[in-house]
């Protein structure tokens, strides 16, 4: 009877620790993607007193992955695995927190476009290091409080709250601000109010951030874990030569790969979606905002249920097949659909939203199996970081086709053929996702030693 009570209340532990760990990135997700149903507004800069245009805004963007792909994620990746979630975690916190700050005076400032734009990018970058480093910090504190119990399950959840926060960035920005009538402006104050809520979300994030780290310190202490020099075993402590080990792994780079070709076909395609779906399929603003809004609000009902899926039955790398399948079916349904009919679009978002709930669910539990958990923080950081060297460059392209292709605001035949080419980038990425998904699968079956699609779950809670 002990034994079941003491179990019972190890995990009520670790569902109160899970649920301090969402909440900064439910913001962390809401503040990346406030502008996001807000893209078509770019094409019109004569109407933003902020006078950004779509190239400008892909610019901005791109900002996000500017110091991860620079080396700061594999750096600061290295700095977890040495010095802890908990210190290090709370200082990335503290700098995503900064850098929303930064954007959101940008975007207040009224300095010239040129100036607002170089500051936002300056912010942008230094909260998506810190946003991409404690997404890191979250994801190996998950590991280590649910190993051996629902780890697919619990990331699943994780990662479905995140979304969330997509999901309301998505309905409630273009709430904020309301669309106007042609000729009318878009005030400093009216652009900048999803910053506002945004960086008001992190906040309390950093918060519950905190409320984490006392728990994480009180969970180490009643395990007799301890940071303290000396006290670390020899086989446990993080060596240079551990991150050559990661980067020759073969299933490691595989993962690594299909991430950045995977993520770059939704999590870009976001930062267009409405340009993209409103010419395609001749839709108004707040039916493209709501269609939109169908890729994270699939992923918060999927997610969770794909990652218990996964925790009970396994075969991983099948389901990381399938949901990149499915993403490349949704933009060639975008691409090459009758123009004009919603109905494709609404079936394109579906897809595109399963998708993106059955990968993550079955990639980011196998790295565990594949990478010790000593180095696990600088795995995921390796991945984050090959990952956003193509979120760096794909908004970049994405948003020079806009402002190429439309040359007048307004020309609807401009605008279509800007969203077919950049959809041709998506489906050129989804194509790699498949061929790097198969290769996974054949050296998963040739190494079933490492159980990469084995059940996750080892007891019986």
């Amino acid at each position: 009877m002990l034994k079941n009570t003491n179990r019972i209340s190890g995990n009520a532990a670790c569902w109160a620790a899970l649920a301090c760990l969402v909440v900064p990135m439910f913001a962390s997700y809401f503040f990346d993607d406030m502008f996001s149903t807000l893209s078509h507004l770019f094409q019109h800069p004569e109407m933003l007193r902020l006078g950004w245009d779509s190239a400008d805004y892909g610019f901005y963007a791109g900002g996000y992955s500017f110091l991860c792909v620079c080396g700061g994620l594999v750096v600061c990746g290295i700095l977890l695995d040495m010095f802890g979630v908990r210190l290090v975690g709370s200082v990335f916190v503290g700098l995503m927190i900064a850098g929303a700050g930064l954007v959101t005076y940008a975007l207040l400032s009224g300095l010239s476009p040129k100036v607002s734009l170089a500051t936002a990018y300056a912010g942008c970058m230094l909260f998506g290091l810190g946003s991409e480093i404690a997404g890191v910090a979250v994801t190996r504190s998950i590991a280590k409080w649910f190993k051996g119990r629902n780890v697919a399950l619990a990331m699943g959840l994780q990662l479905a709250i995140a979304r969330l926060g997509t999901a309301t960035a998505f309905i409630l920005a273009p709430v904020l601000v309301a669309e106007k009538p042609d000729g009318e402006i878009y005030t400093l104050f009216e652009t900048a109010k999803p910053a506002m809520a945004g960086l008001g979300l992190l906040l309390v994030g950093g918060i519950l951030w905190a409320v984490f780290v006392a728990m994480d310190a009180r969970f180490d202490r009643e395990r007799g874990i301890t940071a303290m020099k000396g006290k670390v075993a020899e086989e446990d402590k993080f060596r240079f030569s551990d991150i050559l080990k990661v980067l020759t792994n073969p299933r490691f780079l595989m993962i690594a790969l299909l991430c950045v070709f995977f993520y770059c076909c939704i999590i870009s395609f976001k930062k267009f979606g409405t340009a993209i779906v409103i010419p395609r399929f001749d839709m108004d603003v707040d039916s493209a905002k709501w269609m939109i809004t169908m890729i994270p609000f699939f992923t918060v009902i999927f997610t969770p249920l794909f990652g218990a899926l996964v925790d009970k039955a396994g075969k991983a790398t099948l389901w990381m097949a399938v949901g990149a399948s499915l993403v490349l079916a949704a933009h060639l349904i975008m691409a090459f659909a009758p123009q004009g009919v919603e109905f494709f679009g609404y079936l394109a978002i579906s897809l595109l939203g399963t998708g993106y709930s059955l990968v993550p669910s079955a990639m980011w539990p196998s790295v565990p199996k594949i990478v010790p958990e000593k180095n696990l923080g600088t795995a995921y950081s390796l991945i984050y970081w090959i990952q956003n060297m193509g979120m760096l460059l794909v908004p970049v392209f994405v948003g020079r086709i806009f402002r190429e292709t439309v040359t007048e605001p307004g020309n609807t035949v401009q605008e279509i053929t800007a969203a077919v080419n950049a959809e041709f980038i998506f489906i050129g990425l989804g194509v790699a996702a498949i061929i790097i998904a198969a290769l996974l699968i054949m050296s998963s079956r040739r190494h079933p030693e490492l159980m990469i699609d084995r059940p996750n779950r080892t007891g019986n809670e």
